[in-house]
């Protein structure tokens, strides 16, 4: 008898450690204000997580069950902010490039010719300098740069210099040259050599596809092949970590990307952001098969590294003055911007992807470019039926009236960039005159449309800092701050809209509102902690909040405290 008691006192004695191990958290936040975007139940005090997931959420009081000293790591937030990590919903998620001469707000252009020459002095002859972010619009004369502020410090260098929108270059005269572009090669479709009204010779600036006419060939660096690979890791290693201190936990990536990449990152234990990857938009049969086996072999069901959606572009950008609109432009009455394809072309290619059940995201500056868009999606639709397919509209920047209430009714997900609105505004009435203005980066109009809004960067457009998304989505002001209400400020969102949208409404673009963007029992362990309440701070004060930490599928993967 007594061997059975002690057998059974033994087993009890066992079970309690088990059920207390298994109850257990790695790891908890208490004392925070924990801002969970689950209307179920909107604030809170404490985290606990296990593993990759979170498993209760509560006051302090009830999370403090769950600390196993032996196991648990326990971050005191000590009346600190806690949000959901935030989700790019659109990234240029690239490698870093050290070399890169970054010209992000230069005023003035003479500064162009400073910085690429001190990449020029540093680089072997022929070696190509590449660089960007560039704004004309922030010139004094807000006129074009010209090749020959480059000329003149690389007459053996090739350069090329992105616009800050991607949707123009600046190349030097070696650039021209070896590309066989001339006064006498024409534009192509969808395209502009940009040439000198007197001399018709070309300036140096190439837009939308002219950019293609670039002979990368002839203009490649000479790097090694070692010297890349070596470069080109440390780039990932670089912008990962970038990622992680600005609080950004997901990215969605437009088009292409390298899976293999991500793959060895994760492997090594260094994938610390997760990423959805997609491909060009198509109407090739045999390419959408090839999509389908890849979205097979990266599925929805994975957390880390899987396949997106199918991007295209039906226009160019407002900066670079090709937004395809349904009027000519105010300030260049000849032209009402650029087509990337016949509406014919991009019809068929919309409702072709969308019969083998992709998901696909359009590029749509223009209020014609927005509306051709919501038209081909219609038309996919009434052909192959209705699905919950989250089909995508990226960026929906200037939309007429009329086509407000159709995204939702369509079921497409307006994808939008805040920056752009507090970047753009400066020359948007000049470029397409106040009444269209009402339309350009609407959110308050699509969300009472009945729209749920996705937010992202469109980084590197783009900064990639969501402080300054969120700014410019309560504020409409310029980063620098400005008096009174803001542009066009009856689109203002609060503060809680706007981190809803970067978290939440991300996610359900990428269909994974199911377990991630909120602080929920059963989610994904993706979570900051900021030094401001966001909630509370003054305006001025939004764009200097700063991370302390950044958890990503429960592992702390940065802190300023270390």
């Amino acid at each position: 008898m007594k061997n059975l008691l002690a057998l059974l006192s033994m087993t009890f004695m066992i079970l309690s450690v088990s059920c207390t191990s298994n109850d257990s958290a790695d790891l908890v936040i208490l004392n925070g204000k924990v801002l969970t975007v689950d209307k179920e139940n909107p604030m809170a005090e404490a985290v606990a997580i296990k593993g990759e997931e979170i498993i209760a959420v509560g006051s302090t009081k009830k999370i403090k069950a769950y600390i196993n000293e032996n196991i648990t790591k326990t971050i005191d937030a000590n009346g600190r902010l806690v949000l959901p990590g935030f989700n790019d919903a659109h990234v240029h998620f690239r490698p870093l490039d050290p070399d890169y001469v970054e010209l992000r707000y230069v005023n003035d252009p003479g500064v162009i010719t400073q910085r690429v020459k001190v990449q020029v002095d540093k680089s072997k002859p022929g070696e190509l300098v590449r660089g960007g972010h560039w704004d004309h619009e922030l010139f004094s004369t807000r006129e074009w740069p010209s090749k020959e502020l480059l000329d003149v410090v690389s007459p053996r260098n090739p350069v090329i210099l992105s616009r800050v929108d991607g949707h123009s270059v600046l190349v030097n005269s070696y650039v021209l040259k070896a590309s066989g572009i001339t006064e006498n090669t024409p534009d192509p479709f969808g395209g502009e050599i940009q040439k000198d009204p007197v001399t018709k010779k070309p300036t140096g600036i190439l837009k939308e596809t002219a950019m293609d006419l670039i002979k990368t060939g002839a203009v490649e660096t000479v790097r090694t092949a070692k010297e890349i690979e070596e470069k080109t890791w440390q780039g990932y290693l670089l912008a990962l970590k970038e990622a992680r201190e600005l609080g950004v936990t997901s990215v969605q990536v437009p088009g292409s990307a390298d899976f293999e990449m991500y793959e060895k990152l994760q492997n090594d234990g260094l994938l610390t952001c997760r990423i959805d990857i997609g491909k060009s938009l198509t109407g090739d049969t045999s390419l959408l098969a090839e999509y389908i086996k890849l979205s097979e072999k990266y599925p929805k069901t994975d957390n880390w590294i899987r396949f997106g959606y199918l991007k295209s572009f039906i226009d160019g950008s407002m900066g670079s003055g090709t937004a395809l609109m349904f009027e000519p432009y105010n300030d260049n009455p000849e032209s009402s911007g650029l087509a990337m394809m016949t509406y014919e072309e991009f019809e068929n290619m919309v409702v072709t992807a969308d019969k083998y059940g992709l998901q696909i995201g359009v590029h749509a500056i223009g209020d014609k470019g927005n509306n051709w868009t919501l038209n081909a999606f219609e038309k996919a639709i009434e052909l192959n039926g209705r699905r919950d397919s989250r089909h995508r509209n990226e960026h929906s920047q200037t939309v007429q009236q009329s086509d407000f209430p159709r995204f939702a009714q369509l079921g497409v997900i307006p994808s939008m960039q805040p920056t752009h609105c507090i970047s753009d505004k400066n020359f948007y009435e000049k470029r397409v005159g106040f009444e269209r203005c009402k339309g350009a980066y609407a959110w308050r109009s699509l969300i009472d449309a009945g729209s749920l809004l996705a937010f992202g960067t469109d980084y590197q457009v783009e900064p990639l800092n969501p402080m300054e998304g969120l700014y410019a989505a309560v504020t409409r002001k310029a980063r620098g701050g400005e008096e009174g209400d803001g542009w066009f400020p009856e689109q203002k969102l609060t503060m809680e809209e706007a981190i809803y949208f970067y978290t939440l409404g991300s996610a359900y673009a990428q269909f994974m509102d199911d377990r991630k963007g909120m602080i929920r029992k059963g989610y994904l362990a993706d979570i900051v902690i900021v030094d401001k309440d966001l909630l509370t701070v003054p305006e001025n004060q939004i764009m200097s909040t700063r991370v302390d930490f950044t958890i990503v599928g429960g592992r702390i993967v940065y802190s300023s405290e270390e």
